[in-house]
């Protein structure tokens, strides 16, 4: 990969535990399983290994096993979200990246058990707090989901 001076500092791969200390999400909700590559400030390549053990299989649908759309664009998210964290430095911070607006989506190709979702992710606009990016979400080479969405980065609720 290159990269110039403007498109941040390149890292990667990262394993599950590098993932889990940038991500508050934990099973059944984690659906990031390692980043292939991530430019700070810039953009992210993450995967999704789409088991057939998710959850959710049982019930969409059966005979015909499909991700849920939702369930992409959250995967999108949460790559966006190891992107935001990363960037900004706030892996450990407790930190929350919150969900702001959905715009664009497209769902091209069903997900299917048993496949690699490659998801990438690059930020459209950074300010301090609020994130816009653009993320696609890949079987191979063919695009499965496309969207723009954007994010909040907060403090978690107070108990």
């Amino acid at each position: 990969m290159s990269e110039t001076a403007e498109a941040g500092t390149a890292i990667g791969p990262l394993d599950i535990t590098r993932v889990m200390a940038a991500l508050p999400h934990r099973y059944p909700m984690l659906l990031v399983d390692r980043v292939e590559s991530l430019v700070k400030d810039h953009r992210i390549v993450a995967i999704k290994a789409v088991s057939i053990n998710e959850e959710f299989f049982q019930g969409h649908f059966p005979g015909r096993p499909i991700m849920p759309g939702v369930l992409q664009v959250e995967a999108l998210a949460q790559a966006a979200g190891v992107l935001a964290v990363e960037s900004l430095g706030l892996a450990g911070s407790g930190k929350l990246v919150y969900f702001m607006s959905i715009d664009g989506v497209k769902f091209r190709k069903p997900v299917e058990p048993g496949v690699l979702l490659r998801l990438e992710v690059e930020f459209v606009q950074k300010r301090a707090r609020i994130c816009k990016f653009a993320g696609k979400a890949y079987l191979g080479d063919d695009l499965a989901t496309e969207c723009e969405f954007t994010a909040m980065i907060a403090d978690p609720p107070s108990a």
